[in-house]
């Protein structure tokens, strides 16, 4: 019962929360960037809010079960990517963006395709990061109230077309700074109880030697050294070209703001980050093992995306099992708005507006955008129920695979190399698009295990490392040998 009262207390505060911003003004400015008015600390939390997703909470403390130590890569490459994204383009997205991705990428580079370009790829990386939070919501709410999945899905389906179509970013904001203090508060609190039932670290990581010591050493996700540094990298740079991320640097005054926010949002991820590696993923090891949680198959009852919320149950019953299955869902409204908004915006705003040759106006903008949000919300749901049973850490990986092959090299490019022409970033970005895409397509995870092939064309998971390069060395290539630049200032 309590964690149905929780869920609908969520629901309510996150609608309430989206009518005030609604009211607050439907200008495009508002819809989009929340009239750049938001504080580098308001900013900070709403990163992190909009970061810490379903992968983080589900997961990767789920593939810790089976994993071990090896998921540490999913933990040290989003504070090395924020990192970078502090030093290269927190300050320059700010100084030359406006609404979307596609300003930053024609402030220098006067071309339609280029902004065609940039919303098409927002668009796809969004979709996929999309689909990882739609699994979790799914099996939360499915699990919780005993539904169906496919309703479990099409409800957060409708939440996330309400909260972008009526309060835009204002709303988006507010709920990921909300959920961001939710989050960091309910970690530290689990993290306690964890250390308080296993008679501190020392005794937790006792409990676990005799069960899957393998696990507390290298090698427990059986990874390849190119697995491994693909996964990295791409991990990595793949989060500085994440569209629902940049966008949130419009929404800041100025350059100092959107440096100011890199900063806070980097110390809440690292926090919890840590308490999730060092102490809850463990916990999952030494509490849930043995407690009917997993099947003679030795995997989760479930699936791996329920390893905290057993931890919950066995820590605290249905009490704790209820508080964090509604944080947990807070963390994946908070993040499906933001993505919807990047999708949206640049549904409207670059590809919309491409096509129509600038001739629509703003209140055509917004309606494109309005409706974006409602068709991107039943793309999500279909495709989520084909995915259900995938890791929703896999998924997000994915995402990240893309935008380190297409955002990313165009965007550094951009902003550092005067050298780049427009059909040099153009012929790159889609490049990378179509390899990275088509490389995951053929790869184990989507050729094998969704497609049932025998093999795989690809062999490994992560394309990053294969098409980040190539996306550079064409971009390099065909501004060289093509026309010289036209740069405006």
């Amino acid at each position: 019962m309590i964690g149905i009262i929780c869920f609908v207390v969520t629901v309510v505060v996150t609608l309430l929360i989206t009518a005030w911003a609604g009211r607050q003004g439907q200008k495009k400015s508002q819809l989009y960037n929340a009239g750049g008015n938001i504080t580098g600390t308001q900013n900070g939390l709403a990163i992190s809010g909009d970061f810490m997703s379903a992968t983080t909470v589900l997961g990767i403390t789920g593939l810790y079960f089976s994993g071990g130590w090896d998921t540490i890569i999913f933990y040290l490459a989003p504070i090395a990517g924020l990192a970078l994204m502090l030093l290269l383009v927190a300050a320059p997205l700010r100084r030359l963006g406006v609404y979307t991705l596609g300003d930053v990428l024609t402030h220098r580079l006067q071309s339609p395709g280029l902004r065609l370009f940039s919303g098409i790829t927002t668009l796809v990386i969004s979709l996929f990061y999309l689909l990882a939070q739609m699994v979790g919501a799914g099996t939360l709410i499915a699990a919780l109230f005993h539904m169906p999945f496919v309703l479990a899905v099409s409800i957060v389906g409708a939440l996330m077309a309400i909260y972008v179509a009526v309060g835009g970013m204002l709303a988006a904001t507010w709920v990921q700074i909300v959920k961001a203090a939710l989050l960091v508060g309910t970690v530290i609190v689990l993290a306690i109880i964890c250390l308080a039932q296993s008679n501190g670290i020392d005794g937790l990581y006792a409990s676990i030697v005799p069960l899957k010591q393998h696990l507390l050493q290298p090698g427990g996700m059986k990874f390849d050294p190119l697995s491994a540094v693909s996964l990295g990298l791409g991990m990595v740079v793949g989060l500085v070209g994440l569209p629902h991320l940049l966008i949130r640097f419009f929404t800041v005054p100025d350059e100092r703001a959107a440096q100011q926010s890199v900063v806070v949002s980097s110390t809440i991820v690292g926090l919890v980050n840590i308490l999730l590696f060092l102490i809850i993923g463990p916990s999952v090891l030494a509490f849930v093992t043995g407690a009917g949680h997993v099947g003679i198959d030795g995997k989760l009852v479930g699936g791996s995306n329920m390893a905290i919320l057993h931890l919950a149950s066995v820590l605290g019953g249905d009490s704790l099992y209820g508080i964090i299955s509604a944080v947990a869902f807070s963390t994946i409204l908070a993040v499906v708005a933001g993505l919807t908004i990047a999708s949206a915006s640049a549904a409207a705003h670059d590809v919309w507006r491409t096509l129509r040759a600038r001739r629509s106006s703003d209140a055509e903008e917004l309606w494109v955008f309005r409706l974006s949000a409602v068709a991107l919300a039943a793309v999500a749901i279909a495709l989520a129920v084909v995915f259900q049973h995938e890791n929703i850490a896999f998924l997000s990986a994915l995402a990240f695979a893309v935008a380190a092959s297409t955002n990313f090299p165009v965007l550094i490019l951009v902003l550092y190399w005067r050298g780049l022409t427009a059909a040099g970033a153009l012929s790159g970005g889609f490049a990378g698009l179509l390899l990275s895409v088509g490389l995951i397509v053929v790869g184990p995870q989507v050729w094998v295990a969704i497609l049932h092939h025998a093999k795989p064309i690809f062999p490994y998971e992560y394309p990053a490392l294969f098409v980040v390069p190539v996306t550079f060395i064409v971009c390099f290539l065909v501004s060289k040998l093509g026309a010289k630049p036209v740069i405006t200032e």
